[in-house]
């Protein structure tokens, strides 16, 4: 292997650029996972503040009076500062023109009053010492003369720089003695500066004589000034905020109750009632309230004693007709057992009330179940059930129809034992229907049987390929006595009660029967059932849709299989009935 001209090997780096190199992506890494751990956070927290935001009323009107009455406070409070700020300064300029004016006065009078023969500077320091000791109204001044011609001196208490170059030549250009100018400027004692307000003025052809006012007292006000309005302002913002929320609260309370009582009164709970406080609008609410649940309750409790009444007609019917019936299928089997000694029009005439009894009996035992099950009746008779060996019934006990229409039932049953406890006779009864509505829509096609299990359920499929159905029909499917196709004759002699029944055995197990079909394509069956009695069914080992229509009927953003899984989500997409 090769080595550079330090010895080291030119295909390995050196042992500590690997090191650092190794400590720099560990470094890296973990600042990207602090980032995306904060970008999430940060999410989360808008989603939540956005969701807490569309959801309170209360939230939008104390914010929405908060940020409203912060604006006008805080526009106020600037055009407040402002007119104070404008009244400091012009009281400040007209007090400082006074006494300047009166300065000026004075020193004209001492420099005439003055012997002439004392030394000009020394009369100068005279003047400005003798008028820095007064003060007016504005307080503590200093004083300035500045000489206006070439070789004569001036004198000052501060730092002659301390006048603006911009008011010296408004002074030196004015034609008129003790002209008045005024400007802003900054004070400068010892490399310390401070605003201050400059006023000068020509004195003689000679001289200039110029205040300088500090602003330190006007500045300590104005400080005040916006203190005060910072703090009252905050202190008002504050208040409004409270007002608010105990406005808002004497009105979104009542509303809040009010739904959390209709919630409860849509739950099912038709004694709840709101409290009627006072006689406002909220009140009125609250009494119309009232007035809906205790009408609705009437009416409701109306329909139950009438769908009570129907249902014990019904069994009662159901029960009564027992008797003669049986009184009449006696005689008929004695008719048909003597067919052959009839004419042939007597022996069809007697076939035919045959086939009519045999029907006419199962109308009636399905009237009594449907009716067990409305009254609540129905109960289950548990034990462990493999359910392969329910699917070879169900299409033993139909073989004979398959026969006579020459269709070809296919059972695809797992090699394993899928157990659970059920009601066989019931789950016989379901698989049985399911198997023969299957062959009488199949159009002479084949109809496949399929079961699966997994840890938590097991599930059977019957799949034909026949007229299939319409969108929404796999719900009405369950209504009793629908048809899809109301001109269609019954050629296996159903009631019209069969999904209807089965669909409250399945219920009653606490599982599922869905339905799932397209027109020309078949239709799909799926029942599905908890392992162990009780337990809830979160999910079905077999998918609702066939395989092969995965694709086909696959939506943006829905699984093909979506009432798979969440039973609630299948009935939201119209997957589960």
């Amino acid at each position: 292997m090769a080595a550079n001209g330090n010895g080291v090997s030119a295909a390995n780096p050196p042992e500590g650029e690997g090191v650092a190199s190794s400590r720099w992506q560990k470094v890296v890494g973990l600042l990207l996972r602090c980032y995306l751990l904060a970008q999430r956070s940060a999410r989360g927290l808008v989603r939540g503040v956005h969701t807490r935001w569309r959801r309170s009323l209360q939230l939008r009107v104390v914010s929405t009076t908060l940020v409203i009455s912060a604006v006008i406070t805080a526009v106020l409070g600037f055009f407040l500062v402002q007119q104070v700020l404008t009244g400091l300064i012009d009281a400040k300029r007209t007090a400082a023109l006074n006494d300047h004016k009166a300065g000026l006065s004075k020193a004209l009078n001492m420099m005439q009053d003055g012997d002439q023969s004392t030394d000009p500077d020394g009369q100068l320091a005279q003047i400005t010492e003798e008028l820095g000791k007064s003060s007016g109204t504005t307080g503590l001044y200093e004083v300035v003369i500045l000489p206006d011609i070439r070789g004569l001196s001036g004198y000052a208490t501060v730092d002659a720089e301390s006048v603006p170059k911009r008011l010296r030549d408004e002074v030196g250009q004015s034609s008129e003695l003790e002209q008045q100018y005024v400007t802003y400027t900054e004070i400068i004692r010892d490399d310390v500066r401070e605003p201050g307000l400059a006023v000068g003025a020509r004195m003689t052809h000679a001289y200039e004589l110029y205040y300088l006012f500090p602003l330190d007292h006007e500045q300590q006000m104005l400080d005040l000034v916006q203190n005060t309005v910072f703090f009252v302002g905050t202190a008002l913002i504050i208040l409004l905020a409270v007002l608010a929320y105990l406005v808002t609260r004497q009105v979104v309370n009542p509303v809040r109750l009010a739904a959390g009582s209709a919630e409860r009164l849509a739950a099912g709970d038709l004694s709840e009632r709101m409290k009627v406080r006072g006689e406002d609008d909220l009140a009125r609410l609250a009494m119309s309230f009232n007035d809906m649940a205790g009408n609705l309750q009437e009416k409701i409790h109306e329909l139950e004693e009438l769908s009570k009444v129907q249902r014990q007609f019904v069994s009662d019917v159901s029960h009564e007709l027992r008797t003669p019936l049986t009184t009449i299928r006696m005689a008929g089997d004695l008719l048909y057992e003597d067919r052959g000694d009839l004419d042939p029009t007597m022996s069809r005439s007697v076939e035919l009330l045959h086939n009519q009894l045999e029907r006419f009996e199962e109308l009636l035992a399905d009237l009594l179940e449907i009716s067990r099950h409305d009254a609540g009746a129905a109960t289950l008779s548990l034990e462990s059930v493999d359910i392969r060996d329910a699917v070879m019934k169900a299409v033993g006990d139909s073989e004979q129809i398959a026969e006579k229409r020459g269709i070809k039932v296919v059972m695809r049953l797992p090699a394993e034992p899928c157990t659970a406890e059920v009601d066989a006779r019931r789950i016989n009864r379901i698989l049985r229907n399911l198997v023969v509505n299957a062959i009488e829509h199949s159009e002479g096609k084949d109809v496949t049987v399929t079961a699966a299990g997994d840890r938590d359920a097991v599930a059977v499929a019957v799949r034909d390929f026949g007229v299939g159905l319409k969108e929404g029909e796999e719900h009405l499917c369950f209504d009793r006595f629908w048809r899809a196709d109301p001109a269609r004759a019954r050629t296996t002699g159903g009631t019209g009660l069969g999904l209807p029944i089965a669909k409250e055995d399945a219920l009653l197990h606490g599982g599922w029967l869905q339905a799932w079909g397209r027109p020309g394509k078949g239709s799909q069956f799926r029942l599905s059932l908890p392992r162990k009695a009780g337990k809830e069914l979160r999910g079905s080992p077999l998918p609702l849709a066939p395989p092969e229509m995965a694709i086909g009927r696959a939506r943006p953003g829905l699984s093909a299989a979506a009432g798979d899984r969440d039973p609630a989500h299948a009935a939201g997409t119209g997957e589960a009935s």
